[in-house]
């Protein structure tokens, strides 16, 4: 691979007269440790943190001529009003290391080991800037694109450690499970497969109303902390609840009891991209001649067409970091397959500014109301209902599941209730 297969061309970058302040905050706002100095398009330096911080310090000069008040550190920092109003030019470096486009990228990589610097320009014969690469970069370039965009373990244990308090699950639980014990009583339900069950919030409340439950997670990660959440539970619902990790085709062959219902609680069956027919028609399989599957499908016909591609934008109070914020967001598929990327970023804010925590993408099915009511009537479930609910202007204001009537660009969610008996 060479250096363009993965530079960044949008490049911010300075000129000899910019001024330490305004470096800083370019710096600071963009979350990089160091920017190309131009004349016009050519590169003459570079600047970086360690540029900036080096000139609080005495030049060795400044020391042998004053020793004792060039060593006093505190009064180091009061040169903060000087230094930012220094010009690039004063502290830049003045011979920057450049790779070409051309460069091979593993070449550029040890080039940045050699010389302890963390970000390239990419420059052209004349030195004209025509790029930007960093370590990140070449990391994604080597391994990053090796890896299959997939729904996968590492993704579910990057989301668990912020599950809990990416969703205001107090107020979803309480507009939910209402509706869900309704329909499963009407249908004389007792025993329920909750598949994609995430941290068990769920599957914890139909414990409390009384059902038993055989609940499966692809993801170690989130079922150890379901269960860890399950321990502050009376034993009696405790007594009700068995959570298992793993593939869910595998999965569901484990319940040790025929079920009546089976449900898939948010947009869980969609993380299926390639095998969810396959999974509902197992599940079918294993539960009771006259049973109930209740889904909770995110409506993408919604999500395109009047959210603009925003799924989730929530702020959280954290223990750690002050605040999290939460952003979720979907592309349209790119191929013929019926398939929508789902990406998934976190923000920490410490008081002072925001940081960024991590981005993941996974690739999701992309299901219409005609796709599950097909796969659902050629499992037998003749008697299928579609509900729609909304969360309004604000994203993560969780609504009653089967109350309101489907409406194809409108409604936040598709929720199905299908019976086979």
């Amino acid at each position: 691979m060479k250096v363009s297969d993965v530079m960044s061309t949008q490049v911010d970058f300075v000129t000899t007269d910019t001024t330490v302040k305004d470096i800083s905050r370019l710096i600071f706002g963009r979350g990089i440790n160091g920017v190309p100095v131009c004349k016009g398009k050519k590169v003459v330096g570079f600047i970086t943190e360690e540029d900036i911080l080096s000139r609080f310090h005495p030049s060795m000069e400044e020391f042998v001529e004053d020793p004792v008040h060039t060593s006093d550190f505190e009064a180091m920092e009061k040169r903060i009003t000087d230094i930012l109003s220094l010009p690039a030019n004063k502290i830049m470096s003045k011979h920057p290391t450049t790779v070409y486009a051309d460069t091979p990228l593993l070449r550029a990589h040890s080039m940045l080991i050699l010389k302890r610097i963390g970000r390239l320009p990419v420059v052209d014969k004349k030195r004209n800037l025509i790029g930007i690469i960093s370590k990140g970069d070449i990391f994604r370039g080597v391994v990053g694109e090796r890896l299959n965009i997939e729904e996968s373990e590492e993704y579910n244990d990057w989301l668990s450690k912020h599950y809990l308090i990416s969703i205001d699950w107090k107020r979803r639980i309480s507009h939910e499970i209402p509706d869900l014990v309704k329909i499963l009583k009407r249908e004389k339900v007792k025993n329920i497969l909750d598949i994609g069950c995430g941290i068990g919030m769920h599957t914890v409340a139909l414990a409390r109303e009384g059902f038993n439950v055989c609940a499966f997670e692809r993801s170690e990660l989130m079922v150890r902390e379901a269960k860890k959440r399950l321990e502050k539970e009376p034993d009696v619902v405790k007594s009700r609840i068995k959570f298992y990790s793993g593939e869910f085709e595998g999965a569901v062959l484990k319940a040790d009891k025929q079920c009546e219902a089976a449900i898939f609680m948010g947009n869980s069956i969609s993380h299926n991209p390639d095998t969810y027919q396959d999974i509902i028609k197992l599940t079918s399989k294993v539960l009771s001649k006259k049973a109930v599957m209740v889904f909770q499908i995110r409506n993408y016909e919604n999500v395109f067409n009047k959210r603009n591609r925003l799924s989730q934008f929530r702020f959280s109070k954290g223990e750690v970091y002050q605040e999290h914020a939460f952003v979720e967001f979907y592309d349209p598929s790119r191929s013929r397959k019926k398939t929508t990327l789902k990406t998934s970023a976190i923000f920490d804010f410490d008081g002072r500014r925001w940081k960024f925590y991590g981005l993941r993408n996974t690739l999701l099915a992309y299901i219409t109301k005609a796709d599950i009511a097909d796969i659902l009537k050629s499992c037998g479930f003749k008697k299928t209902r579609f509900y729609g609910s909304y969360t309004g202007e604000k994203i993560d204001n969780w609504d009653y599941l089967f109350r309101k009537q489907f409406k194809h660009l409108d409604s936040d969610w598709l929720n199905v209730v299908a019976k086979r008996g």
